[in-house]
């Protein structure tokens, strides 16, 4: 008997939700999508019950997980993509032995899918809760209940619920909504601090960039440096005036519209209607920047393991590194953690790199880009075998649809020959790029201090979000072409 047959009664009774039997209308999915933004929106503001102080551990990483500190969200999207890392590996090695397009394989999928989410809830919530010393109970709390573990885990709790809400609010917006509900997530987390970032009028000590400028143009501004001198350059571009911050924002705007329009077309014609042509787009950027969720997600877990063996152990061996305020300072862990903002990098600044040799600095920023290109080209290859994406899901696709590549003949095997001069390609240079992109960004810093994945994400799946709209629109004026798609 093998692993499916012994979990089968397992996953197949894992709740889920149902998926609707006939079309749904678009303006019902859009509907259920604006419920669950304000549902994400209203759950961000719940704070979690008994806890007096808490330390934001995935801060660097906050946009990216779709959370809020002190929330019942805390964990975000975390264990959700984590769980997907987990899938992605385990099917790259084709250890799972499961068919996507099997619907008994579906149902096993998806609910091993929510057991392992349930699994990363626990591994990232207990630790965090017990043994990290991330929460501090109430102490009024504590002797009401006579226990600071009974508080304990009454937090943990909360965060539980609320990651298993974040699950499911997914799932609906995946099946009734339009879109994805993670990429949702993200892009209201993201444009939440891109719109504090410009309008922000001084709230928790971080000014939006326009009330700088009036302030800077009227003269209201204090402390400012004479902008002729080195240090008034260097305060326009990197302080209260944040030019490179603007530019840099606008500029992975134009970059990333400008590389999901540029693709290679392959010519298809219907194989027995005369006249029926259409093409097949390669993007460059050929499996989204999702992937890129999974590379931060994988670091963002290596720096959570670091923090709950220093806290856990007082101290780690020299090699392993020291932290400073929470912040890893050498060793193994300050190598692998990102560059976040131009202080972690410009160490002639006198920002947080200025304690460190450039040596060090400029072998933190190579691990980074390395790490970042070089992973974002491995997990896209993962994302296309595993989304059916790839040359031979492609050519059955094609095949299936009874269209074929003029000049050649109608065979999944030629199909996915020609396939296989452009997709395998285009998805590690697409990969390579996004990571590339992403550590600049972190780099030269972004409006609202939004991490540089966070933004090209909330780019790339707006962009989406935008084309699978008109799509639906256009189905919806046309139904003759939802039935021609399987709509």
């Amino acid at each position: 008997m093998g692993w499916k047959e012994t979990a089968e009664p397992v996953l197949t009774r894992m709740p889920t939700v149902q998926r609707p039997e006939g079309h749904v209308p678009f303006k019902r999915k859009l509907t259920w999508t604006a419920g669950v933004l304000v549902l994400y929106f209203f759950l961000t503001n719940v704070t979690l019950y008994g806890v007096d102080t808490s330390t934001d551990l995935f801060g660097q990483f906050r946009s990216l997980l779709a959370g809020a500190q002190g929330s019942v969200l805390h964990l975000g999207i975390g264990p959700i993509v984590t769980a997907s890392i987990v899938l992605q590996l385990l099917g790259g090695a084709d250890l799972l032995g499961l068919d996507t397009n099997d619907p008994r394989d579906q149902v096993l999928y998806q609910g091993l899918q929510k057991l392992l989410v349930i699994v990363m809830i626990c591994l990232t919530g207990l630790p965090m809760v017990f043994v990290g010393g991330f929460f501090q109970p109430q102490e009024a709390l504590v002797a009401a209940f006579g226990s600071t573990m009974a508080v304990q885990w009454l937090i943990f709790g909360q965060i539980f619920v609320g990651a298993i809400l974040i699950l499911f609010m997914d799932e609906i917006v995946s099946k009734w909504g339009v879109g994805s509900g993670i990429g949702l997530f993200i892009i209201a987390g993201v444009s939440q601090s891109l719109v504090g970032g410009f309008i922000s009028p001084g709230m928790e000590g971080q000014t939006g960039i326009i009330p700088q400028w009036i302030a800077i143009i009227t003269g209201s501004a204090q402390n400012i440096p004479s902008l002729l001198t080195g240090e008034g350059i260097q305060y326009l571009l990197f302080g209260g005036g944040s030019l490179l911050a603007l530019a840099t924002t606008l500029f992975i705007f134009a970059i990333v519209v400008y590389a999901e329009s540029v693709r290679v077309e392959i010519p298809l014609s219907h194989a027995r209607v005369k006249g029926a042509r259409g093409r097949f787009p390669v993007k460059l950027i050929y499996a989204s920047v999702l992937p890129m969720i999974l590379v931060r997600a994988l670091q963002a877990n290596i720096q959570f393991l670091g923090r709950i063996l220093y806290n856990q152990l007082g101290s780690l061996p020299a090699w392993l590194g020291s932290y400073t305020n929470g912040q890893p300072t050498s060793g193994f862990f300050y190598y692998l953690a990102p560059i976040q903002q131009p202080g972690d990098w410009m160490w002639w600044a006198g920002g947080p790199a200025a304690t460190h040799e450039a040596w060090q600095v400029l072998l933190r920023v190579a691990v980074d880009l390395g790490f970042m290109v070089v992973g974002g080209a491995i997990f896209a290859i993962f994302w296309v075998e595993t989304t059916d994406m790839g040359p031979e899901a492609t050519a059955k696709q094609i095949q299936n649809s009874g269209m074929q590549i003029p000049g050649f003949r109608q065979n999944t095997g030629v199909i996915e020959k020609v396939m296989e001069r452009y997709i395998p390609q285009v998805t590690v240079l697409g990969g390579a790029l996004v990571g590339l992109l992403a550590v600049m960004a972190n780099m030269l810093g972004t409006i609202g201090a939004v991490s540089g994945t966070g933004l090209l994400l909330t780019v790339s799946i707006t962009y989406k979000l935008y084309e699978e709209i008109a799509e639906e629109q256009l189905m919806e004026m046309h139904p003759m072409m939802r039935e021609m798609f399987g709509g």
